[in-house]
């Protein structure tokens, strides 16, 4: 059975520079897949070109198996099946919710009353059936128009930063309940978003964009934790990088040595861990706890400040000859005052180890 959409090698170029470049996936039925990546990768562009607005300069779309586009042949937007959702949501101000969620269905909202009214129902807006745009919050707003991007049964839904004009406090629980409807529609989804904690809690499968293309892509678990790189580490989290130079496929660093195989003698390479994953213990007239193979061995720090954030507490250390600088979270309250020796280890299957550039 074909993905429900599938990308193969597309390519678009603005005055001669790539700004999605050779990118290919798919995404299944029933499957949320996520474009994540900074603000220009190519994330808008890409999808644009889905959608049928804008053109690509090579490469092909296909739905379903069947060709939708390529450079010779192109089926029209209102054609292809596939929705779109906006981040302004691109409500018609002079329609009220009804007739918005009607709108591009034949016969209207007549011809279609049982579908608008279970989707309404759906998304918790029935009430609201004869209100306009202006008179609902950003909610209710993104509400109507999720009903109206799946009242034409589209069989791939593409959203564009949709929740990013929602309130904070709102965010989490409309994003949790438009994954639960989309499910529920079996709609393949496309999101694009720079978001990381957005892809992570919707996505099945995380496409991780940079420079116009895909450096890594699977599933959130995996590119949390196993990243490809320093920057995609660092995409998803605050990170803490020690360097150091390899030699006879081992690089030494205040905490012990590490296992640098297959990364040229004499390079140079970035140790990286995230502040969870650091390991603090209290320092006992100058000893510090004995090396082992989980932790490697401890290095002698100073707290140089510490802050409440609310679930954890962060705090900031740096090594006593100043040339390292590291953060810890640490759950709950933990404000050690400044100057506080403490013992720093790394979780050893927490740390990735990157060649450096």
């Amino acid at each position: 059975m074909p993905p429900r959409l599938q990308v193969d090698r597309l390519t678009r170029r603005f005055d001669g520079a790539p700004v999605v470049d050779d990118v290919s996936f798919q995404v299944e039925p029933g499957q949320v897949a996520c474009l994540l990546g900074p603000s220009g990768c190519g994330k808008s562009t890409t999808l644009r070109i889905i959608a049928g607005v804008d053109m690509q300069d090579s490469g092909r779309i296909l739905v379903d198996g069947q060709l939708i586009c390529d450079t010779d042949f192109r089926i029209p937007p209102e054609r292809r099946a596939i929705g779109l959702m906006f981040q302004d949501f691109a409500l018609f101000p002079h329609l009220p919710v009804r007739d918005n969620v009607a709108f591009g269905l034949p016969g209207g909202f007549k011809a279609n009353r049982d579908r608008v009214g279970d989707l309404l129902e759906r998304v918790q807006m029935t009430r609201h059936v004869d209100s306009y745009p202006h008179q609902l919050s950003g909610g209710e707003q993104q509400r109507v128009a999720l009903a109206r991007a799946l009242a034409p049964r589209p069989r791939i839904l593409l959203m564009d930063e949709p929740f990013s004009g929602l309130d904070e406090r709102l965010r989490d629980g409309i994003r949790d309940e438009t994954l639960a409807l989309l499910k529920d529609e079996g709609t393949a989804v496309l999101l694009v978003t720079h978001e990381p904690q957005e892809a992570m809690r919707m996505a099945d499968q995380i496409l991780l964009m940079r420079r116009g293309r895909i450096v890594q892509q699977g599933a959130p678990y995996n590119l949390y934790n196993a990243p490809v790189d320093r920057q995609a580490a660092g995409f998803f989290s605050d990170i803490n990088v020690l360097t150091g130079r390899v030699q006879g496929a081992l690089t030494d660093t205040p905490f012990g040595r590490f296992l640098t195989p297959g990364i040229p003698e004499g390079a140079e390479v970035d140790i990286v861990i995230r502040p969870q994953h650091l390991r603090i213990d209290f320092d006992r007239a100058g000893q510090g706890p004995a090396p082992t193979a989980e932790n490697g061995t401890a290095a002698l720090a100073r707290v140089t400040r510490a802050r409440y954030l609310g679930r954890d507490s962060l705090v900031e250390f740096a090594t006593d000859a100043g040339a390292i600088t590291l953060n810890a979270t640490v759950p709950g309250v933990f404000l050690p005052p400044p100057g506080t020796p403490m013992w720093l280890m790394l979780r050893r299957d927490r740390v990735f180890v990157f060649p450096r550039g």
